[in-house]
């Protein structure tokens, strides 16, 4: 079968692999889309992401939806062989002390596909088929295909993010960076209630398709004579990784306010201007992955046939690299997917 699997920094294959055998408590998945994340992109141009780096070739991706085939014991209960499935690419301990305190997406000895952040690294779901415990595999609700279900873990980071900074219902919030993530920042405020919802970004292309996800007002973040700029609002979630988007939320958010830091920076230090957080009394707060947003992310996808807009290319697997670059190019693409069936 074929898989997806980086090498090191600049190195992505298409590798002929073994069919996987499901172990005890595990599921096998006919894999049929894969969403290119951002950070399968930053493992295949800077060779890690944050702090997170490759010291062994890994199967990548995280955002994978197919069709249950077998299970590997009678003990692994979970949908019927031939359901179409999302798969939840977390596996926390649940005994650490965040998991017993329900944080278990901070889970310190955690497994989540397609990750460098332990060694051995975890194995992705970029690949024909995965095996992968029962317990992770989500029936997709009625109503919802494959090719949108494909957006429910980046949606479930964006419903986590929006999560964090409580309630935001009849509040303005902004969103800096219109990537994938962002958008569905900009479709989770929404559904959460948010009376206004603001997004900047430097490309005009990214900015339509976060209008496409419900923004309200949108804003060259390269031009500070745009008149969509707020004099301030009541949360900022930075979305775009980047030191310059987070001393925009720390610099717009109203006293009290909350900013929540989705994306991830750079690794080392990041400068911010920490004495805003002092002296407005801003509450800083991290967003990181997800738990039960996931179901919740598959519910609103059913719903809403809207989110099909941010799909902007579906890609045969055999053209995995072109799928990239086309996925790091922001001028002509917000989500796209590898298809594994073709």
């Amino acid at each position: 079968m074929l898989g997806c699997v980086i090498h090191g920094q600049d190195d992505l294959r298409v590798d002929e692999l073994p069919a996987p055998e499901p172990g005890p408590g595990q599921a096998l998945v006919a894999v049929r889309y894969g969403g290119v994340c951002g950070s399968d992109l930053h493992y295949w141009k800077h060779g890690g992401v944050g702090d997170f780096r490759l010291k062994e070739p890994m199967l990548l991706g995280h955002e994978v939806v197919g069709t249950v085939v077998a299970y590997g014991s009678p003990d692994a209960s979970g949908p019927a062989v031939g359901t179409a499935v999302a798969v939840h690419p977390a596996t926390p301990c649940d005994m650490c002390p965040e998991c017993v305190e329900g944080r278990r997406n901070v889970c310190r000895d955690t497994r989540y596909l397609g990750s460098a952040a332990r060694f051995p690294h975890v194995q992705g779901g970029f690949a024909a088929q995965v095996a992968v415990p029962a317990e992770q595999l989500r029936a997709l609700p009625e109503g919802l295909d494959l090719r949108r279900a494909a957006l429910a873990e980046p949606l479930s980071v964006a419903l986590h993010a929006v999560r964090r900074a409580e309630d935001v219902r009849g509040r303005h919030v902004l969103v800096t960076g219109a990537g994938p993530i962002g958008c569905l920042v900009v479709a989770a405020a929404k559904a959460a209630g948010a009376a206004r919802v603001t997004v900047t970004d430097l490309l005009p292309a990214a900015l339509e398709y976060a209008r496409a996800a419900g923004a309200d007002t949108l804003v060259r973040a390269d031009d500070p004579e745009d008149a969509g700029w707020p004099s301030e609002v009541d949360v900022a979630v930075e979305a775009s990784g980047v030191a310059a988007g987070l001393d925009t939320c720390l610099r717009l958010v109203r006293r009290g306010g909350v900013v929540v830091q989705l994306g991830m920076l750079p690794p080392g230090p990041s400068p911010f201007a920490g004495n805003l957080v002092v002296s407005r009394e801003i509450e800083l707060r991290g967003a990181f992955r997800f738990d039960t947003e996931f179901d919740e992310a598959l519910r609103l996808l059913a719903a809403e046939p809207a989110f099909d807009g941010l799909v902007s290319a579906v890609v045969p697997v055999l053209e995995a690299e072109s799928a990239f670059a086309l996925a790091a190019d922001r001028s002509r693409s917000c989500k796209v997917l590898l298809d594994f069936a073709s």
